[in-house]
């Protein structure tokens, strides 16, 4: 499992309620081109996320659905489809009597077939990328305030 935290200067319901905006997720995760859920409208247990993203051998959709929603506090999403499928899960936790947000991520990925092979590759990338993306959502969340 890859676990990575930062601290954001925000208020646990406010990162929680932008990172729940799955079709926004491209503006802070450099790998996703294009992300949409279905169905529209707020996020909850059985949404689903498609997003397009830079892979090797160039963009590809992946599906995941929301399998735990519990705001402003937890969120986990299980990929359904192709070689490798990852459970993403959000944690976010109230600092200083919740002023201020702990953001952590983790991710768990899974390989079937040829994708037991990918998940070696996409470890080592989501170890260096996973903290690129956290800076550029902390940068965004305290933007807005």
């Amino acid at each position: 499992m890859i676990r990575f935290s930062t601290d954001i200067d925000r208020p646990p319901v406010d990162v929680f309620a932008y990172v729940a905006e799955l079709d926004r997720h491209g503006e802070w995760q450099d790998a996703i081109i294009k992300a949409r859920k279905e169905p529209p409208g707020p996020t909850r247990v059985g949404t689903r996320n498609l997003e397009t993203r830079r892979v090797p051998g160039g963009p590809r959709e992946f599906t995941s659905e929301i399998i735990e929603y519990d705001p402003p506090k937890r969120m986990v999403a299980q990929g359904l489809d192709g070689p490798l499928r990852p459970t993403v899960t959000v944690i976010v936790e109230p600092l200083e009597n919740g002023t201020r947000s702990r953001f952590t991520l983790q991710l768990e990925l899974k390989g079937y077939g040829i994708g037991k092979i990918f998940a070696l590759l996409a470890r080592r990338s989501a170890r260096e990328q996973i903290p690129k993306d956290q800076a550029r959502l902390k940068q965004i969340l305290e933007s807005k305030g």
